[in-house]
C-alpha cells in the first residue's frame, strides 16, 4: 500500500459541536483520530499536525511553514492529504501550488459540518482525499481540492456557499475529476504549471475591491501604508471608476505594482474599453493584468513573486501567463 501523510491544520473538521449550545468550536484532541481504522485499508498513514488553527488565523507565513513541512516530508512519503478550515483552504491550496513543485499527489481538504453534527460531511471528505492521494493519476497535476465527491485544482476552486456542503466549485473551468464508490476519475488535466519556491514571505501587499462611485480616498489611503503591491479586483472586464486614477498614477510611479482581476467570478480582464478608467487607459498607466484569478489569490502570487523580483516587466509575464 501507498504511504501518505495525513497533515492537519486545523478548521471544522478538526472541530465538535457542543448539541447544548449549537457552537461549533476546537477540541484537545483530533475527533477524527479515533476513527483511524477507516484508513487502514486505503493506505499507510502518519499524522502531523504542525499547527492548529481556524482558517481565518492563517496567515501566507503558516502557509509558507506547511509548504516547508510537505518538502521535509517529500521523501518518506508517496503522497499527502491536508485537512484545513474552509474559510482560506483555497488560498492555502493556491499558496501551496506556486511554491511546490512537486509531481507526488498533494490533497486538501475541509468540512462543512463539525464531525458529530448530523450530516457531516469531514469522514467522508478525508477518505476521499486519502483515496485521491493514493491514486496513480493524481499525480503531476499539481496540488488538488477534494470535496464533495469532486476533484478541483487549486488555480480554479473557490468557496461559494458560506454553508452548502458542495461550497466548492471551480466555476470557470468545472472540476478536473470525480470521486466514486468504486474509483478516482480524472476527465481533464491542467496544461501547464509553473512554481515559484520562495523562502520567506516578507512583503505587504493590500487587496481591494472596486465599487460604483470609488475615488482616490482610499487609495492614498492605502498609499500612505507604503505598500510593496497592490491588487484591486476591477469591474467587468477590467475597468475602474475615474476618479481613482490620479492616485493609480502615484503607485505606478514610485514603482509600486497594481494587479488588475476582475471582481467577477468568471471571464478574464482585458484591456478592452477606451474611456477614462477603461481597462486599455489602465494598461497603459502600467497597471497589469492578471489572467483569471480572483483577488486573494492573485494576492497571494504577488506576495510570492515580490520575493523573487521587483522588475515591472518580469512581474507583468509572471502574471500574464495563463497558468
Amino acid at each position: 500500500m501507498k504511504h501518505i501523510a495525513l497533515i492537519h491544520t486545523g478548521g471544522t473538521i478538526s472541530m465538535v459541536e457542543n448539541k447544548q449550545t449549537g457552537e461549533v468550536t476546537t477540541t484537545d484532541t483530533h475527533p477524527l483520530t479515533d476513527l483511524t481504522y477507516y484508513f487502514t485499508s486505503l493506505a499507510n498513514v502518519d499524522e502531523f499536525i504542525p499547527f492548529s488553527l481556524p482558517s481565518p488565523h492563517i496567515t501566507p507565513s503558516h502557509m509558507l511553514h506547511l509548504a516547508n513541512k510537505v518538502k521535509e516530508l517529500s521523501n518518506d512519503y508517496d503522497g499527502f492529504v491536508i485537512t484545513h478550515g474552509t474559510d482560506t483552504l483555497e488560498e492555502t491550496a493556491y499558496f501551496l501550488d506556486l511554491v511546490l513543485d512537486l509531481q507526488k499527489p498533494v490533497v486538501i481538504t475541509g468540512a462543512m459540518r463539525s464531525t458529530n453534527e448530523i450530516g457531516s460531511d469531514a469522514l467522508y471528505n478525508l477518505i476521499s482525499s486519502l483515496r485521491t492521494a493514493t491514486s496513480d493519476s493524481a499525480w503531476d497535476k499539481g496540488i488538488l481540492v477534494v470535496m464533495n465527491d469532486e476533484i478541483h485544482t487549486a488555480r480554479s476552486v473557490t468557496k461559494t456557499s458560506t454553508s452548502n456542503v458542495a461550497t466548492f466549485q471551480s466555476p470557470q473551468n468545472g472540476p478536473i475529476g470525480i470521486i466514486t464508490k468504486e474509483t478516482i476519475i480524472f476527465h481533464h488535466t491542467i496544461l501547464e504549471r509553473h512554481t515559484y519556491p520562495v523562502n520567506q514571505i516578507t512583503k505587504n501587499v493590500f487587496l481591494l475591491k472596486a465599487y460604483a462611485g470609488m475615488n482616490k480616498q482610499i487609495l492614498d489611503t492605502v498609499k500612505q501604508a507604503a505598500p510593496d503591491g497592490l491588487v484591486i479586483e476591477g469591474l467587468g472586464e477590467g475597468n475602474l471608476p475615474k476618479d481613482t486614477i490620479t492616485s493609480l498614477k502615484q503607485f505606478i510611479n514610485h514603482d509600486i505594482p497594481v494587479i488588475l482581476v476582475s471582481r467577477c467570478y468568471q471571464g478574464v480582464v482585458q484591456p478592452t474599453y477606451g474611456y477614462e478608467g477603461g481597462g486599455r487607459e489602465l494598461k497603459k498607466l502600467g497597471i497589469i493584468f492578471a489572467n483569471s484569478l480572483t483577488g486573494p489569490k492573485a494576492r497571494l502570487k504577488l506576495l510570492i513573486a515580490l520575493e523573487q523580483t521587483v522588475e515591472m516587466e518580469k512581474l507583468r509575464k509572471m502574471f500574464e501567463r495563463v497558468f
